[in-house]
C-alpha cells in the first residue's frame, strides 16, 4: 500500500468496517488526523497497525478521535509501541473487546490498567517481560467475560496470575507457554476453578515447572479440553499421559520433548479421536508405541515424531495403513528411515499435503518417485541433509509442489548421528552444548513455520 495515500483511503470509503495497515510505512501521524475530520473512517470495527513503527502516540490519540468504534486491535511486530500509546487510544476506544500484541516489548501493566477500561474478551501479548502478575489481577476484576487469554514468553506471570483468574468463568482458551514460573500450584488451582470444566484450549509449552500432577488434574477437571500443549514439559512421564487416555474430547496433543514412553503413548490411544499428535524429540519412543497408538486411532491427520531416533519404517507402515486422513507427516531426524517407509505413505496417505524427511539419510531417489506417484496432493516438502537424493530427482520429482527444500550435505552434528546413521558421543563438552543450542532453534524456528 506504499502508493496509496491515507487521505484518499479515507475519503473513498467512508463505511470501511475492517481496515489493515500492517506493514505500511509510508503513512504517518498527520495521515491519521484524516480518521478524525470530515466523513473519515467513523464505523470502523477492526484496525490492525501491525509493524508500523512510524505512529507516535499522536497518530494513536488521531486514531481515536476518529474511530471510537474499534473493536478488535491488532498491533504486532512493533517495538516503539508504548504504555502512552494504549493511554490514549483507550481514552476514547473504550468498546475495544479484543487486543493482540506480539513481540511489543515495552508495554507494561501500565497499558492493560487502560484497557481494563473495557470489556475484554480476548487478550494476547507475547514476548513481554515487563506484564507482571498485576495484570491478571485487573483482568479478573475487570474483564468478567474473557474468554481468551494468550500471555506467552511473559517471565514475570507466576502461579499468582493463574490463581487470581481461576474465579472467572468464561474462559475457553489459556495459553502461558514460555512462562516459565508456572508450576502445578497455579495450574491445579485454575482448573478446579469456574473455567476448568470449559476450557476447550491450554497451552503450557516449556513450563518447565509443571509435572504429572498437573496433567492428572487436567484430566480429571477439564472435560471439554480439545486441544493440550506440553511441549518441552519435560517432567511430564507416562503417569500423567495415562490419565489423559480417559479424556474422550481431546484431539490435539503436542508432547514433544516430554519423558513418554511407549507404555503412555498406548494410553493415549484409547478413545481414538486424537487428530494431531507431535511427540518430537521422544527419545523413549519406539515402533512399538507408534503400532499401539495408531491402531485405534482412524482419524489421525496430523504426526510429527521428528527426532525420534528408535523409529524404522515398522512405524510408519503402521501409520500409514490404519491412519488414512493423514495430512502431514514429520519424520525429520530419524536416520532408521528408509525409501521403503516413503512406499507405505505413498500406497495409502493419498491426502498428504506436508512431509519433512529432512535428516533421513537412508531415502534415495526411489522416494521421490514413490511420493511423484502415490501423493499427488502433496504441496510441501522438505529434505535437507539427504545425501542420497540427488538435485536432479528433486527436479523431476517436485516441480508441481509449491514448496521444496533439499540439500545433499551431511547431518550437522547437532541432530546427534553421522552420515552413516551412527550416534555421535561428543568429546569436547562446551562445542557440544552450543552446537546442540544451534540445533534447538533451527527446530524451534521450523515447527513455528509449519503452524
Amino acid at each position: 500500500c506504499s502508493h496509496l495515500s491515507s487521505k484518499c483511503l479515507l475519503f473513498s470509503f467512508p463505511n470501511l468496517q475492517y481496515l489493515s495497515l500492517a506493514h505500511c510505512r509510508k503513512f504517518t501521524d498527520k495521515g491519521l488526523l484524516y480518521l478524525s475530520s470530515g466523513k473519515g473512517c467513523h464505523r470502523l470495527i477492526y484496525l490492525d497497525l501491525s509493524g508500523c513503527i512510524q505512529i507516535s502516540v499522536d497518530g494513536f490519540r488521531n486514531i481515536a478521535n476518529g474511530c471510537s468504534g474499534i473493536q478488535d486491535l491488532l498491533i504486532n511486530k512493533m517495538p516503539t509501541l508504548t504504555d502512552r500509546c494504549i493511554q490514549a487510544l483507550v481514552e476514547k476506544c473504550q468498546q475495544i473487546v479484543s487486543v493482540v500484541f506480539l513481540d511489543s516489548p515495552h508495554l507494561s501493566d501500565t497499558a492493560f490498567k487502560a484497557l481494563a477500561e473495557c470489556k475484554l474478551v480476548k487478550v494476547s501479548i507475547e514476548g513481554n517481560n515487563q506484564i507482571t502478575d498485576l495484570s491478571f489481577k485487573l483482568m479478573s476484576k475487570c474483564c468478567p467475560y474473557i474468554r481468551h487469554i494468550h500471555m506467552a514468553d511473559c517471565p514475570n506471570i507466576t502461579d499468582a496470575s493463574l490463581k487470581m483468574i481461576s474465579p472467572l468463568k468464561h474462559i475457553l482458551v489459556l495459553n502461558v507457554a514460555d512462562c516459565i514460573r508456572i508450576s502445578d500450584g497455579g495450574v491445579r488451582t485454575f482448573v478446579q476453578g469456574s473455567s476448568g470444566a470449559k476450557l476447550r484450549e491450554l497451552n503450557l509449552t516449556s513450563c518447565i515447572c509443571v509435572t504429572d500432577a498437573s496433567v492428572t488434574e487436567i484430566a480429571q477437571r477439564c472435560h471439554e479440553l480439545t486441544y493440550l500443549n506440553l511441549r518441552h514439559c519435560e517432567n511430564v512421564t507416562d503417569a500423567g499421559i495415562e490419565a489423559l487416555g480417559n479424556m474422550s474430547s481431546l484431539i490435539s496433543i503436542d508432547l514433544s520433548g516430554t519423558s513418554i514412553s511407549d507404555m503412555g503413548l498406548r494410553s493415549l490411544g484409547h478413545y481414538g479421536k486424537i487428530k494431531e499428535l507431535s511427540i518430537s524429540e521422544c527419545k523413549n519412543i519406539s515402533d512399538t508405541g507408534i503400532q499401539e497408538f495408531c491402531k485405534g486411532t482412524k482419524y489421525l491427520e496430523h504426526c510429527h515424531v521428528s527426532y525420534c531416533p528408535q523409529l524404522t519404517d515398522e512405524a510408519v507402515k503402521t501409520m500409514a495403513f490404519h491412519c488414512h486422513r493423514l495430512t502431514s507427516v514429520n519424520v525429520a531426524g530419524c536416520p532408521k528411515m528408509t525409501d521403503t517407509c516413503i512406499q507405505y505413505l505413498a500406497a495409502a496417505c493419498h491426502y498428504l499435503h506436508f512431509l519433512d524427511v529432512s535428516g533421513c539419510i537412508h531415502l534415495t531417489d526411489k522416494a521421490l518417485k514413490y511420493l511423484w506417484k502415490g501423493c499427488k496432493q502433496l504441496q510441501i516438502l522438505k529434505m535437507l541433509y539427504c545425501r542420497n537424493i540427488t538435485k536432479q530427482a528433486v527436479l523431476k520429482y517436485t516441480a508441481k509442489l509449491e514448496k521444496q527444500e533439499h540439500n545433499d550435505a551431511d547431518p550437522p552434528s547437532w541432530l546427534g548421528y553421522d552420515r552413516d546413521g551412527n550416534i555421535l558421543t561428543f568429546t569436547n563438552k562446551h562445542t557440544s552444548e552450543s552446537e546442540l543450542q544451534a540445533g534447538w532453534q533451527v527446530r524451534k524456528s521450523g515447527e513455528s513455520k509449519e503452524k
